[in-house]
């Protein structure tokens, strides 16, 4: 009997969704949100890519890029260019992310520093405990470690 004769019963039995979830009908696995989040993985991936090839660009407070940047005009132009809009500031930003915990943390998210009086400097992190960003007057957008633990991660959908 074909999968597809089976389909009824096996949704009776194991409930819609997980049965939508396990199923592999015609060759292709059935998954709710999966061409989602591979989707926002790779403009995640493209994003980053681009935040690191504006390498050397210097810093401008206020600047969206091409050739200059702030921190959050740097993810802003970098989701931008990879297919994804973002708000303009850092605190804005972590409020249109979906936040993940360091554990689930990956290339492409966004890392918001924080202190007592909010957010104050985003980038996107690069793996390895390093990001991408635009740092302050004076310097230019550099692979930098993450300097601090007061920091929360936030993951563009």
């Amino acid at each position: 009997m074909s999968m597809r004769r089976h389909l009824p019963h096996l949704l009776a039995r194991a409930g819609t969704v997980s049965a939508l979830t396990m199923v592999t009908v015609t060759g292709t696995t059935v998954a709710p949100g999966a061409s989602q989040d591979a989707e926002a993985a790779a403009i995640s991936a493209k994003a980053l890519q681009i935040a690191a090839s504006k390498r050397g660009s210097p810093y401008e407070w206020g600047a969206q890029g091409p050739h200059r940047f702030d921190c959050s005009g740097l993810t802003r132009y970098s989701f931008k260019h990879a297919g994804k809009v973002l708000p303009r500031t850092a605190a804005a930003q972590y409020n249109d992310t979906s936040h993940v915990s360091r554990a689930a943390r990956r290339s492409g998210d966004l890392v918001f520093f924080h202190a007592a009086g909010g957010i104050y400097h985003v980038g996107i992190y690069a793996g390895s405990g390093r990001i991408w960003h635009a740092p302050k007057t004076g310097a230019v957008v550099r692979l930098e470690r993450i300097w601090s633990s007061a920091v929360w991660y936030g993951r563009v959908g």
